[in-house]
C-alpha cells in the first residue's frame, strides 16, 4: 500500500514548480566581485543595445542617426577649400566652412558629425551604398539629382568666377565669348561634372574648348603654367585660392548662379526636415552669416536664403525622355567619342612601350655595367611610383622648367614610359629563357653579337612573351582612365561625367563595360591566334 503524500507537500495549482536555474555565487574577493559585476553589465548592455537601435533602423533616418550617435556625411577633402581641406597646422584635421556647418547642425540634432572621405564625383554612389547619411561638398541643385535624391533647402547661393592670367587678354566672360584673332579656340578649364561645365557648354559657344580637371587647383595651375587660357570656378573656391596663384586674377564680375544643397536618400524625409530646421535657425541667428564671413565667402545673394526657393530649378525635375535607356540614344555618340580617345591612347603608347622595353632589356643583359645599373634604376623608379604621379610630373611640373607638353602628348608619353618598365622585365625574362647555346651557335656561324640578337635571339624571345605583352595591352586600355587627371576625357572619365550629371549610373555603366569588352576581346583572340600560329611554325621547324 502506497503512502499518501503530505498535503503540505502537494504540488500547487498549475503543475509542479520549475526547478530554479543554477546560479553562480559571486566571489567573496572584492576585486573578483567587481570584475564579475562589470562583465554582467557589459553583457546586459550588448543585449539591450541592438534591440533599441534595431527599432530605430527600422524607423526613420533621424532616429537611426540619433541612436547611433553619429551623423556621417560624405565629402572630399582632396577637393580643397573652402569646403573641406586639411588643416595646415594639423594635417590630420579637416577644416572648412562645410565642416563647421555640419558641426553646428549636428550640435542641434544631438549626434556628433563624422566626415567620410570620398571622391567628389562618386559621393552620391557612396550615399547609395548607405555608407553616409548625407552628401555635403558643394553639390549644386540640379534637376537630375533632385529626381534621384532628396535635397535639403539651400545653404549657400554660389556664382561662377572666371580666373585668367593677370594682365592678359581675358578680362571678363564676354572676352572668351569673342573669337580669338588667331582663329584658335579659348582653352577653358573646369571641374568635370560641375555647374561650371554646364554653364560653359551652354553659354560658351564654338570658340571655347572645354577641358576637364579633377580638382579646382589643378585647373588653376594649368592656367598659371600657360596650358589653359582661363578657368571657370565656383566663386568660393576662386576667392579662397586667389592668393595661392598670384599670377592669376578674378576676370570680371561673377556670372550665373546656383544653390548648394545637401543630398540624402529618398525616404529620409525626417532627417532632411531636421537639417532644414537647423539651417533655418542658423540663418535667423546670424551664425551662418558669421561663418561665411570668416571664410570670406559671404555675398549679398545670401540674403535670399531666407526666402523659399524651389527645389527643381528650371521647371520639372527631369523629363522622361532623359531617363532610363533613352539616355544611351542621346549620349551614345559622346561615349563613343571617349572610347575613341581610349583607343588612341592605347594603340599609340603600347608600341612605344614595347620598343623602349625591348631596348632596356637588351641594355640590361648585354650592355656595359654603368648602362645596366642606370637602366635597372629606371625600371625600379618607374615601377615604384604611381602612374598618376608620373602624369602629374609630365603635365604640371615640366612647364615650370619651360617644357610644356600638350595633354595628348603627355598622356601618350606617360603611359609609354610607365609600361616600358614592365615590358622591359617581360622581355628580359623572354631573352633569358633562350638557351645559351643559341647565341654560341650563331657566333660560331660567323654572326656578330648584334646580328645574332636581331636574327636569332630576339625573334624567339618575342614568341615567348606574346601572352604577357598582350595581357599588358589589355590592361593598358583600363589604365588610360588615369589620364583624366591631365584633362583627357577617355571612356571612364566620360562615364563618370554622364552618370553624375544625368543619374544614369546603371545604363552608362553597362554601356561602358560593353565598350571595354569590344576593345579588349579582339586582342585576346589575336593573342591566341598568334600563339597557335607561332607554335605550329615552331613544331614544324623542330621536325625539319
Amino acid at each position: 500500500m502506497e503512502e499518501e503524500p503530505d498535503p503540505s507537500e502537494a504540488d500547487p495549482p498549475g503543475g509542479p514548480p520549475s526547478p530554479a536555474p543554477p546560479t553562480q555565487p559571486i566571489p567573496s574577493d572584492p576585486r573578483a566581485r567587481s570584475l564579475v559585476l562589470g562583465v554582467r553589465l557589459v553583457l546586459a548592455a550588448l543585449v539591450l543595445m541592438p534591440a533599441g537601435c534595431g527599432r530605430a533602423v527600422a524607423g526613420n533616418a533621424l532616429d537611426r542617426v540619433r541612436c547611433a550617435g553619429v551623423l556621417r556625411y560624405g565629402s572630399d577633402a582632396e577637393g580643397g577649400g573652402p569646403y573641406a581641406y586639411p588643416n595646415p597646422e594639423r594635417p590630420r584635421e579637416v577644416i572648412g566652412f562645410e565642416v563647421e556647418l555640419m558641426q553646428m547642425l549636428a550640435g542641434e540634432l544631438g549626434p556628433r558629425p563624422e566626415l567620410v572621405q570620398g571622391q567628389w564625383d562618386q559621393l552620391l554612389e557612396v550615399l547609395n551604398r548607405g555608407m553616409v547619411d548625407a552628401v555635403v561638398n558643394g553639390y549644386e541643385l540640379t534637376p537630375s539629382r533632385v529626381h534621384d535624391y532628396l535635397p535639403t533647402r539651400p545653404y549657400y547661393i554660389f556664382q561662377l568666377q572666371l580666373m585668367a592670367p593677370r594682365g592678359g587678354r581675358i578680362h571678363s566672360w564676354e572676352d572668351v565669348q569673342t573669337p580669338r584673332a588667331d582663329r584658335r579656340r579659348w582653352r577653358l578649364g573646369v571641374l568635370g561634372g560641375s555647374a561650371a561645365e554646364a554653364f560653359a557648354k551652354e553659354h560658351g559657344g564654338p570658340q571655347i574648348e572645354v577641358h576637364y580637371f579633377n580638382g579646382a587647383t589643378d585647373a588653376m595651375m594649368a592656367v598659371a603654367n600657360g596650358q589653359m587660357d582661363a578657368t571657370l570656378q565656383d566663386l568660393p573656391a576662386a576667392r579662397f585660392y586667389q592668393d595661392r596663384f598670384p599670377t592669376l586674377e578674378l576676370a570680371g564680375p561673377p556670372v550665373g548662379r546656383g544653390y548648394y544643397v545637401m543630398y540624402l536618400r529618398k525616404g529620409d524625409e525626417a532627417l532632411r526636415d531636421a537639417l532644414n530646421r537647423g539651417i533655418e535657425r542658423l540663418l535667423r541667428s546670424g551664425d551662418l552669416r558669421r561663418l561665411y564671413e570668416r571664410y570670406g565667402i559671404w555675398t549679398d545673394l545670401q540674403d535670399e536664403l531666407a526666402q523659399k526657393i524651389a527645389l527643381a530649378p528650371g521647371g520639372s525635375a527631369t523629363q522622361e525622355s532623359d531617363r532610363g535607356w533613352s539616355l544611351l540614344v542621346r549620349y551614345g555618340p559622346t561615349l563613343l567619342e571617349a572610347a575613341g580617345m581610349t583607343i588612341l591612347l592605347s594603340v599609340t603608347s603600347m608600341p612605344l612601350a614595347m620598343v623602349i622595353g625591348l631596348l632596356i632589356a637588351l641594355g640590361r643583359l648585354y650592355g656595359p655595367a654603368p648602362i645596366r645599373r642606370l637602366l635597372g634604376a629606371y625600371v625600379e623608379i618607374i615601377r615604384g611610383t604611381p602612374l598618376m604621379l608620373q602624369l602629374f610630373v609630365l603635365f604640371f611640373l615640366l612647364p615650370q622648367l619651360n617644357i610644356s607638353l600638350p595633354p595628348l602628348v603627355a598622356g601618350i608619353g606617360g603611359l609609354a614610359l610607365n609600361y616600358s618598365a614592365y615590358e622591359a622585365e617581360i622581355y628580359r625574362a623572354g631573352l633569358q629563357a633562350i638557351p645559351a647555346g643559341q647565341m654560341e651557335a650563331a657566333l660560331a656561324l660567323g654572326m656578330t653579337r648584334r646580328l645574332a640578337l636581331r636574327r636569332v635571339i630576339v625573334p624567339q624571345a618575342v614568341r615567348i612573351v606574346i601572352p604577357p605583352v598582350t595581357n599588358d595591352f589589355i590592361a593598358l586600355f583600363k589604365d588610360t582612365s588615369v589620364c583624366s587627371v591631365i584633362t583627357l576625357v577617355e571612356l571612364t572619365k566620360q562615364y563618370s561625367i554622364l552618370a553624375n550629371s544625368t543619374g544614369g549610373v546603371i545604363e552608362f555603366a553597362i554601356a561602358t563595360a560593353l565598350l571595354y569588352l569590344v576593345m579588349s576581346l579582339p586582342l585576346s583572340w589575336l593573342s591566341r591566334w598568334s600563339e597557335g600560329r607561332l607554335g605550329a611554325e615552331g613544331r614544324r621547324g623542330a621536325l625539319v
